[in-house]
């Protein structure tokens, strides 16, 4: 008898096991596709205001140099509201020219106008009117904001996914009783994600200074709906 090698003999028995194996594929069920919605709202703990220093003066060095002496008032006004350094940040310099324009003449320059912007974080909400206010006083006379958002939106976002899969699932359900079938398994599952913001608030000096001639500067942080929409496959069985 002559020896076989043990590779040929694997290699044979694999393929006598594949060629035994070559049924037909499973059946798949029914599938349906479902769209799901959830949402979760919870009260914002950060806002974000960006604030800054406009000036004008006949030359390009005062208009420089007196925006750096207002603000240097306005980031000391800062750092004693107890904004951390991490949470204070230059968003722009800029400085331009300025022209007087007259029909049949040629433009004539008449100063120019430099402004200093920076962008803060504010992580105590309710210290943010008088924080506003402080800022005027200090020589803010450009506020942007506030936007809001939620420091830590991961657990959020999970309740609002949890909601999202209840109903698909509830729905799936439905369908299948319907029918007169069973939900066997999720086949897929793609999410897309959405966070509903406040639209931020545009204050002047003026109206800041107005304000504060009566009462603190209200504001109002609402709420911010955290969004999740799931589109999901599922499986129906008899």
């Amino acid at each position: 008898m002559k020896l076989i090698p043990l590779s040929t003999i694997t290699l044979l028995a694999l393929l006598v096991s594949a060629c035994g194996s070559g049924g037909a594929p499973a059946e798949r069920g029914t599938l349906v596709t479902i769209a799901a919605h959830g949402e979760v709202s919870q009260a914002p703990d950060i806002a974000s205001i960006s604030v800054g220093v406009v000036t004008e003066a006949g030359d390009s060095k005062k208009a420089m140099g007196d925006n750096a002496e207002q603000m240097e008032a306005l980031m000391a006004a800062i750092k004693k509201a107890g904004i951390a350094k991490k949470d204070i940040q230059t968003s722009g310099i800029s400085l331009w020219p300025r022209y007087q324009y007259q029909q049949n003449r040629k433009p004539q320059l008449v100063g120019y106008t430099a402004r200093n912007t920076v962008s803060i974080k504010v992580r105590k909400l309710d210290e943010l009117g008088d924080l506003l206010d402080d800022l005027a006083d200090a020589g803010a006379n450009q506020v942007n904001g506030p936007s809001f958002e939620i420091g830590e939106p991961a657990p959020v976002q999970a309740k609002a996914r949890e909601k999202a899969l209840l109903d698909a699932q509830e729905r799936a359900t439905i369908y299948a009783k319907a029918l007169g079938m069973k939900v066997r398994r999720i086949v897929s599952i793609s999410e897309k994600g959405t966070g509903d913001l406040p639209h931020p608030v545009m204050l002047s000096r003026n109206q800041m200074t107005a304000e504060k001639d009566r009462a603190t500067t209200p504001v109002a942080p609402g709420e911010i709906t955290v969004t999740v929409n799931l589109d999901l496959v599922f499986e129906l069985q008899d």
